[in-house]
């Protein structure tokens, strides 16, 4: 062992590269940030516990403030987006399932479990019409995107219902659905075609101008629908299903745009939130706990976001200042954006009202530039280059640390002592592999003081059994024990460095036995599966 050590030690060219650096390891790779998580993570997250149960549904006022309303157990509490506190309650009878507002923001529709589907003046909190039909639990809600008086409903008795709330009569019973209809939306451009999903895994587009109370179009998911959303430009929609969204052109004849199946379990929602003037994106959440950010433009996920529960409802603000995800644990997961756009036009005004009289004062006092006066010669120092500007970068020097310095004045000794001094086990380790390639090592350790020995001794009682130094370590305190084993016996302060020196050595021997009797057990088997 002496012998190989001698030969590693003696074997190698001095190096002449300087400062000394410790060994590169594997560094986590870091995503550059993108302009949608620049956007998305920009909300200053709130949480809102006071919850009963499970947040089953979420709506915005279209209307300014754009208030939202939580369903809750058999609550609907409606909350202020500008302070997130609840403002006003609603009570029911049995769980509530959707809830939406009226294009105008002054009345709110609900339904519940019972299957009754009741219309509430926002302002009076009081009940205006109950709307009884449905002989099962009653799903969803919606109102039409301009019509003030009609709704359109879908429960577990797989119908769905056109409602004229004026008279609280059903104007047309639309059968086709063959299972649980448990979602639907509003067209935003026609208000007379909505879509309609079901756990039957098929998607009915309706039109309530249809005599026949035929669907229009069907759309097979493949799975169990659990949300459907029409997208923006009114010709595509969005549907979830198991943990997949699809986005399907309704134009097209209903072909598949694209699909996402980032989601580990079940997707429960789905909404549009705008980025940006003319940006969308499609937000779903699942009972992963996950809300992702879809842009379905270029097919892809842009922004992913962890959430402490299931989450069962999501939705955004008209004017995207507000994010609100639901969980199944009764927290409403808020964020809340700052608005920007009031303070850059107020800004742009000022500038404008002061711009004439801004320019007069600049032009008065621009002169031309002489050598006598002090900015010619701060001239240019403030540009920026373009892109096409080639960039000579001035080398700067390299900064050397005391070892490094040492070093470089072959004071081999003195830069071990230096580097110990320091506990920095990387820079310590590669400083020996120097003295190394040098073939110096041997030299300092014999020339080592005594207050000088104790440090490199505790420095190998502590680092020789770790796995990246180790094949190094090990070797070298054999030979230092070799070495200064006459100096290390008769002085009492280091033993104590040599009882725990052994006992990390013991400690690694047992580990790498126990590791060798578990080779010895897996490698038949791995052998066996091989076969």
């Amino acid at each position: 062992m002496a012998e190989e050590l001698r030969v590693r030690l003696n074997d190698h060219q001095p190096s002449k590269i300087f400062p000394v650096k410790p060994k590169s390891t594997p560094r986590s790779v870091s995503k550059p940030e993108t302009p949608d998580s620049r956007y998305w993570s920009s909300f200053k997250p709130h949480s809102i516990p006071n919850l009963v149960s499970s947040v089953s549904a979420l709506a915005f006022s279209p209307i300014h403030p754009h208030s939202f309303a939580v369903a809750h157990s058999t609550t609907v509490s409606l909350f202020s987006s500008q302070t997130l506190t609840a403002s006003r309650r609603f009570s029911f009878r049995d769980v509530v399932s959707s809830v939406c507002f009226r294009s105008d923001g002054a009345l709110l529709a609900a339904s519940d479990l019972s299957g009754l589907v009741q219309v509430f003046d926002v302002k009076e909190r009081m009940a205006l019409r109950s709307l009884r039909s449905h002989k099962a639990a009653a799903r969803f809600v919606k109102y039409p995107v301009n019509d003030k008086l009609h709704l359109v409903s879908g429960g577990d008795d797989g119908v769905v219902k056109y409602w004229d709330v004026a008279g609280a009569t059903v104007v047309s019973d639309l059968l086709g659905h063959k299972d649980y209809v448990r979602c639907g939306d509003c067209s935003p451009v026609n208000d007379s075609m909505f879509v309609t999903g079901s756990y039957d895994h098929t998607v009915k587009v309706w039109d309530a101008r249809v005599e026949s109370s035929k669907w229009i179009a069907e759309i097979n998911h493949g799975g169990p629908v659990e949300d459907v959303v029409y997208l923006p430009s009114g010709g595509m929609i969005a549907t979830a299903g198991l943990n997949s969204v699809k986005v399907w052109d309704l134009i097209g004849g209903g072909r598949m745009v694209c699909s996402m199946e980032s989601h580990n379990k079940t997707v429960t929602s789905l909404c549009v939130g705008r980025m940006g003037l003319d940006e969308n994106r499609l937000v779903s959440v699942a009972l992963d706990g996950y809300m992702k950010v879809f842009d379905y433009g270029r097919g892809k996920v842009t922004y992913s976001m962890r959430f402490p529960a299931p989450l069962m409802s999501v939705g955004v603000s008209p004017d995207s200042l507000v994010r609100v995800t639901g969980g199944s644990n009764g927290m409403v997961f808020a964020g809340k954006k700052k608005k920007v756009r009031g303070d850059e036009e107020e800004k742009k005004m000022v500038t404008t009202s002061l711009w004439s009289v801004k320019s007069e004062v600049e032009e008065s006092r621009r002169r031309a530039l002489k050598p006598t006066y002090f900015r010619y010669f701060q001239r240019g120092q403030s540009e920026k280059p373009s892109k096409d500007d080639y960039l000579v970068k001035e080398r700067k020097g390299v900064k050397l640390a005391r070892h490094d310095k040492l070093l470089k004045k072959f004071r081999h000794k003195e830069a071990l002592v230096s580097v110990l001094e320091e506990k920095k086990p990387a820079n310590v380790v590669a400083v020996m592999e120097e003295l190394v390639a040098r073939r110096k090592m041997i030299k300092c350790v014999a020339n080592l003081e005594e207050g000088e020995l104790g440090l490199l001794l505790s420095f190998l009682q502590r680092y020789c059994t770790v796995e990246r130094y180790s094949k190094l370590l090990m070797a070298l305190t054999k030979k230092v024990l070799e070495t200064r084993g006459e100096d290390i016996n008769g002085k009492e302060e280091f033993k104590g460095i040599l009882r725990n020196l052994k006992r990390e050595v013991n400690q690694e021997i047992r580990i790498q036995q126990s590791l060798l009797e578990i080779q010895g057990v897996i490698a038949p088997l791995m052998r066996i599966a091989g076969r």
